[in-house]
């Protein structure tokens, strides 16, 4: 596609990109490396004039618009056509230890806002990796990492800064416009480009956390251990399990490698000592090859979970249950375990207490009524997604029976268009509806296009 961009460059301060050059490569590139955007053109804002430009030259002429910061939740990547606006630059943070809540641009990282929100002893309800971005999580509910004491981290979320499709800079809150507002808490990022969020922070300053790495040569077996203590805790204390087979890299600890693993990982806000007499069980289940499980600050907090921080191809998705069937972990292990047809990783998130709650103002997260999430992913290049598809929707299947919806989160499809019932799935069929009156308000002509595309109620 050919494009006369100049009015575009003499609108917006960063840079203007197209196919062809190394410094195009580098704009579009992300953290999912499997599944890249390819656009007509790629703007890299520095500010919300850079948005709203790049929105008013794409509506114009009728482009689809796509918005990357991180590029961790990548789906249906656009393919020669349209505009990709990156929001990387975009790195402002105002915190306000005194109204705890904190502002932050649409290219901040979770490890960002913790950096600066420490020293005043508050946290905000951040997700385990702190090279997340802050608004792509906000805009999928965001699971978080004390999230069983906090619920979800959307309910926390003030006020949005958004560019809509008319070409208009919007801060959208309960009161400006309730129904924006509700469904940009958890219904995804296709109503508009956000440019800012401004969020709420909560006092914590300390926690007793880390994990507990130990071979599971019966991953069933230590599922459902796992599912058995989980039974037991206050809303204190927020865990997973994730099990897989461990690479062969310096990135695990010598005696797993190669070998299929458990990791546990614990965060807890009340006392260390409360703590230990609460991990002691799981420290029961067998020898530990590595357990960080201590006292430490919350600006430690992003070392609990160790995710990889290097960018890398992955395929997988998840599903909310209701319950852990204790006696459908043996089917779960067998499709997705050490012997599965595909590489498979699987996590288990403990959710019930805050999550369950509804707040005073709830947004369009799904699901509340969920005990726990599992999720299957599998890493590599694009080209074993076709293979890995059917062995994760063969566990989906098992699980159908307590299934209560998903999370949008950590859906990561494999570069093929979304289907919509799979985004039917992500939410209650009257918010569903709700979701496609919004989009058609504020973008008729579909002019956005989210991981999970919600149509206007004309569009299909």
């Amino acid at each position: 596609m050919s494009l006369d961009v100049e009015q575009l460059v003499a609108g917006v301060r960063g840079p203007v990109l197209l196919p062809g050059s190394a410094e195009y490569e580098r704009e579009r590139a992300g953290f999912q490396t499997g599944f890249r955007h390819r656009p007509a053109v790629a703007v890299g804002a520095t500010r919300a004039g850079d948005v709203r430009a790049a929105v008013r030259f794409a509506a114009e002429r009728g482009l689809p618009v796509a918005v990357q910061s991180t590029g961790h939740g990548i789906v249906t990547a656009q393919d020669g056509e349209g505009v990709l606006i990156t929001t990387r630059r975009m790195k402002a943070v105002t915190v306000d230890a005194g109204a705890r809540t904190v502002r932050a641009e649409a290219g901040v990282q979770w490890g960002e806002v913790i950096e600066r929100t420490a020293p005043h002893g508050l946290a905000p309800v951040s997700g385990s990796a702190p090279h997340i971005g802050v608004v792509g999580y906000l805009l999928g509910g965001g699971i978080g990492l004390l999230g069983r004491q906090t619920g979800y981290a959307s309910d926390h979320v003030h006020a949005f800064d958004i560019v809509t499709a008319d070409g208009a800079l919007r801060r959208v809150t309960a009161g400006s416009d309730p129904d924006l507002f509700w469904a940009l808490r958890g219904g995804g990022g296709n109503f508009g480009a956000v440019t800012a969020v401004e969020t709420a922070l909560v006092p914590v300053a300390r926690l007793y956390g880390g994990g507990l790495r130990f071979a599971a040569d019966s991953p069933a077996d230590v599922l459902r251990a796992y599912r058995d203590w989980t039974l037991t805790l206050p809303e204190e204390l927020t865990s997973s399990i994730g099990l897989m087979t461990c690479p062969r890299s310096p990135a695990f600890p010598e005696p797993l490698r190669g070998r299929y693993a458990a990791h546990v990982r614990i965060a807890f806000t009340g006392p260390a000592d409360e703590g230990e007499r609460l991990v002691a069980p799981l420290r029961a289940l067998g020898p530990r090859v590595t357990d960080t499980v201590r006292e430490m600050p919350y600006a430690e907090a992003g070392t609990i979970y160790q995710d990889p921080h290097v960018p890398h191809a992955y395929f997988g998705g998840n599903v909310l249950l209701r319950e852990l069937d204790p006696d459908v972990l043996r089917t779960v292990a067998d499709l997705a375990g050490p012997g599965a047809a595909v590489p498979c990783a699987l996590d288990v998130r403990h959710l019930g207490g805050a999550f369950a709650r509804r707040p005073p103002e709830p947004g369009a997260v799904g699901g509340r009524d969920a005990a726990y999430m599992l999720r299957v992913m599998t890493g590599g290049t694009a080209a074993p997604s076709t293979a890995a598809r059917p062995v994760h929707q063969r566990v989906y299947d098992a699980l159908k029976q307590w299934t209560v919806g998903r999370s949008p989160n950590s859906v990561y499809h494999d570069g093929a268009p979304v289907l919509p019932e799979q985004v039917r799935e992500l939410f209650a069929a009257e918010d569903f509806e709700r979701l496609r009156r919004v989009k058609t308000r504020h973008d008729p002509h579909n002019l956005f296009r989210f991981t999970h595309n919600i149509p206007p109620v004309d569009g299909g």
